[in-house]
This record gives C-alpha cells, sequence and structure tokens, in this order.
C-alpha cells in the first residue's frame, strides 16, 4: 500500500481529495472541487479503479443539442410566434402572401405556424380566404405555450436538465433538438483509498520510475513538403505576388508559342515533352492575340526583330500538353492581363520525359515568378539570390550566363548542396520585345523558373529528391516541421 500511494499522480490526489469529504461524486463535481479539466479526471478515475482505492461507476445520460432550425428558432422565434406577431401588425387579418412576408417565413415554416394555430385555435380563415386571429392569441403574446417556455429555458440556461419541460418531445419531433446518450462516471473513495491519501499527503512527494522506457509519440503533422509550399506560397503571399492559375494541362500557344520558341524548336519534340493523346486540340484565345504571336514569330510583329522566318501552325499552337514549365502559366497571365507594377507567382506541377535519378524527376514542380516594373536585370539578379538564401538556406550562390528563347539576357541560377555539389535550381531573364509588344506590353518583366523541388531538398536537408514524395512512415514521423 505504501508504495503504491507514493507513486500516486497528482490528478490522483487530487481526485481522491475531492472524493474524501463527500459521498458518490459525478466527474464534473470532482473535476469543479479539484480544479481539473474533464480529461484528467477520467484518466485518474480509471487509474484509481485499477489500483483498487476508489469504487467508480458509469451511467448513461441523455444529452440535447440543437439542430440548424432549432438554432433558428432561438433566435427568430418559434414560427408560430412569428405568424401572430406578423397577423397582430397587420390588423388582425391577413393573405397568407402578406404574412410570409412580415413575417419572414418560409413555406415549410408557414405549414407548421398554421398548424400550431389551429392546434391551439390562434387563428382561422375567414370567408375571405384571410386568417383572422381568433381573440386566443394573447396566449403566444404573453409567451405562455409550453414550446415559447422551453425556448426562453434554452436561452438563459443552455439544453441542461430541461427533460422535464414538457415540449422536449414536440421539440424532438419537429427536429429543433437531437439527442444523444453519453455514459458519464461517477466515484466515491472506499477504505484503502483513503488510506493511501493519508500516506501519500503525508509524504508530500511522489515516486517516479525514470527508468521506465516510453513509446515515443508522433504528433499529427502535415506532409514535409507539402508544409513547405504551403510556407513558400504564405511568403510570396505577404511580399505582394498574386497567385496565377496554373492548370495540369495547356495549350502549345501557351507553352511554346507565346514565350517566342518556334514551332521547330528541339525542344517541342516528343522526347523532350509529353503530349496528350485524347484530346489532342484545346481552344485558343482572341483571334487578335493569335494574330499578335503568329506575326512575332514569322516577322517580328514590327518589334525590329526579323522573326523565326517560318509559315506558324495555328493547329500546332492547339495541341494539348501537360505543363513543361511553369511559364506557360506566365504566358496564359501576360494574355489574361498584368497590373504594372505588378507581381505574379505560381508553385505548378509540371512533366518532362527526364530520366529519375538524385537530382531529376518526370513530374515536378517549379515555382514560376515574374515582376512587371520598371526594374533591370540588375534587379533580377538580386530576387534570385533572396530566394536561394531566405527560402533554401543556401550559403553559396553562382550565377551562370544561359539562353532561353523567351528571354534575354538569360541567366542560370546554381547553389552548393553540402552532399551534392553545385545543383541548378533554375532560370531566368527578361521576356523578350517579341513575347511583349504583341501583347501590348511595354515594361520589363523580370521572370524566373526556379526548381523549387531542388530548394526543398536545401531545406529539408536530403539528398535525393525522391525522397520529398517518399511514403515512408518512419520518415514521415520523424521529419522535423518545416519553419521557414
Amino acid at each position: 500500500m505504501e508504495e503504491i500511494a507514493k507513486a500516486l499522480s497528482e490528478i490522483e490526489v487530487k481526485a481522491l481529495q475531492a472524493l474524501n469529504a463527500n459521498a458518490k461524486l459525478s466527474e464534473n463535481d470532482i473535476a469543479e472541487k479539484a480544479s481539473m479539466n474533464i480529461d484528467s479526471v477520467r484518466r485518474a478515475l480509471a487509474w484509481l479503479k485499477e489500483k483498487g482505492l476508489a469504487n467508480v461507476y458509469e451511467k448513461e445520460v441523455s444529452i440535447y443539442e440543437l439542430t440548424e432550425k432549432g438554432k433558428d428558432v432561438v433566435e427568430r422565434g418559434l414560427p408560430e410566434e412569428r405568424l401572430i406577431f406578423a397577423l397582430k401588425k397587420l390588423g388582425g387579418k391577413a393573405k397568407i402572401a402578406d404574412i410570409l412576408k412580415e413575417g419572414s417565413l418560409s413555406n415549410e415554416e408557414l405549414n407548421v405556424a398554421l398548424g400550431k394555430a389551429r392546434r391551439y385555435n390562434l387563428a382561422a380563415f375567414n370567408e375571405n380566404k384571410e386568417l383572422e386571429l381568433t381573440g386566443l392569441e394573447e396566449l403566444i403574446l404573453k409567451k405562455e405555450l409550453a414550446e415559447q417556455k422551453l425556448v426562453e429555458r434554452i436561452k438563459q440556461h443552455g439544453l441542461e436538465n430541461i427533460e422535464d419541460c414538457k415540449a422536449v418531445n414536440e421539440f424532438l419531433k419537429r427536429g429543433l433538438i437531437e439527442r444523444r446518450s453519453k455514459i458519464i462516471m461517477q466515484a466515491e473513495i472506499n477504505e484503502r483509498g483513503k488510506q493511501a491519501l493519508k500516506i501519500a499527503l503525508q509524504a508530500g512527494r511522489r515516486v517516479y520510475n525514470l527508468a521506465v522506457e516510453v513509446p515515443p509519440i508522433y504528433i499529427g503533422k502535415k506532409q514535409p513538403y507539402a508544409r513547405f509550399l504551403d510556407e513558400i506560397r504564405r511568403k510570396l503571399i505577404v511580399m505582394g505576388f498574386k497567385e496565377m492559375e496554373s492548370p495540369l494541362i495547356v495549350q502549345e500557344f501557351y507553352n511554346f508559342d507565346v514565350l517566342f520558341q518556334p514551332q521547330n524548336h528541339p525542344a517541342r519534340e516528343w522526347a523532350s515533352t509529353f503530349r496528350l493523346k485524347k484530346p489532342k486540340y484545346g481552344s485558343l484565345p482572341a483571334k487578335k492575340v493569335v494574330n499578335a504571336v503568329k506575326a512575332a514569330h514569322e516577322n517580328g510583329a514590327g518589334t525590329g526583330s526579323r522573326g523565326w522566318r517560318y509559315k506558324w501552325s495555328i493547329k500546332q499552337a492547339k495541341r494539348l500538353m501537360p505543363a513543361a514549365h511553369g511559364t506557360a502559366h506566365s504566358a496564359r497571365q501576360l494574355i489574361k492581363g498584368i497590373e504594372v507594377p505588378g507581381k505574379y507567382f505560381s508553385l505548378a506541377r509540371c512533366y518532362r520525359p527526364d530520366k529519375p535519378d538524385k537530382t531529376h524527376l518526370m513530374e515536378f514542380n517549379q515555382l514560376e515568378g515574374i515582376i512587371a516594373a520598371e526594374l533591370n536585370f540588375k534587379h533580377l539578379l538580386g530576387v534570385l539570390k533572396q530566394f536561394a538564401e531566405e527560402i533554401a538556406g543556401a550559403e553559396k550562390v553562382r550565377f551562370y550566363p544561359d539562353y532561353y528563347p523567351f528571354t534575354e539576357p538569360s541567366v542560370q541560377l546554381s547553389a552548393k548542396h553540402p552532399e551534392l555539389g553545385w545543383i541548378e535550381f533554375g532560370g531566368a531573364g527578361l521576356f523578350r520585345p517579341e513575347m511583349l509588344e504583341p501583347l501590348g506590353i511595354e515594361c520589363n518583366v523580370l521572370a524566373w523558373g526556379l526548381g523549387i523541388d531542388r530548394l526543398a531538398m536545401f531545406k529539408l536537408g536530403i539528398e535525393d529528391m525522391r525522397e520529398l514524395f517518399s511514403s515512408d512512415l518512419e520518415w514521415l514521423r520523424k521529419e522535423p516541421l518545416v519553419v521557414l
């Protein structure tokens, strides 16, 4: 007994103290007397019962909850009550349409109210098919109906102990309240419990076995990479960026043509991108936009460029494909319209027939961004460096000259991974005049597409991109929360 008493937990001692001076108490009474929450009380009683220090009983009780209709009645009044008040305001008699409007009653509520009015002889239809008060409506006006009294009780005291009210069954039938069963615990201290409490209080301390191994507890949390993407999205929105629409399937028009990438470019071959078999073609935007893009490809569209000097095919531009890069969504946004100055981004799912390895996947995510403003290439480099350092936590960043059909000048961003060495994060540049001028855009547009999967590898400290999409429970449980 002494060993059990000295090992009692704090909540067990509190529960025994609450029970010691009383007879049988409910779990709510114990919680109030011991200043404990109800879950701690239940846990303490379960332990005390197992140790034979208290007699614990379970009792089934009914509890009630308001339905949505019930909440509406408590807030606005019973339908029959609103019917009588409406009639009173309308001079004691009125057509149904006027009553519906004055009492803000639905057809369902009107039917219920009319049934109650007939039952209590509060109102009746006259020879002119008007509903007319009978003179007994004082029952409602003075709130003497059992249903009204129950509503008032619920307003003042809630739904506890309402079983003695006459209107409870009526409320259940009308669907204003719901009843369900709940098990509550009651307990009383026994002689063993009194002895244990006395020993525990005299000892004035608890004895804990710190050598006992306890199982690890894994808290519920979002998948690490999904949480990382959410944090990226939140940060960009806080920085004033607007999120662009980023569908999984796009027309070649957005993926290539608007970006001034010629239709005979090697990157448009089956070996470099996927195509959709069915449906094969999609629709294009307004004819004026399509003709402007066509002219840019064929002759430069008056931008000072000679274009690509070939016959542009509208049929090829309509072909559907899984988006190969996030820049397709920037193209869509430019056509849809942009604010100047304005900042836009998308976290886009992209698809390319790459051979999967530690740093490449056929299905991946890309952080696409554009800034439309009077900024220059130096500003773009600053933005890219900030992303790599603040979001990925990269300590070393490099820029290399690069080429893209839709940007000039263009740059590649790379950062050094502690295990994998230098990794390419993505490309960036200023959109070319051949892209912007046919669309009526006169300012510079800074653009970048970053491999967000590779940024996440830095942040999460992993060496293989495939782990980002892992279903390994052990990794998911032990991976710490990402805080950017």
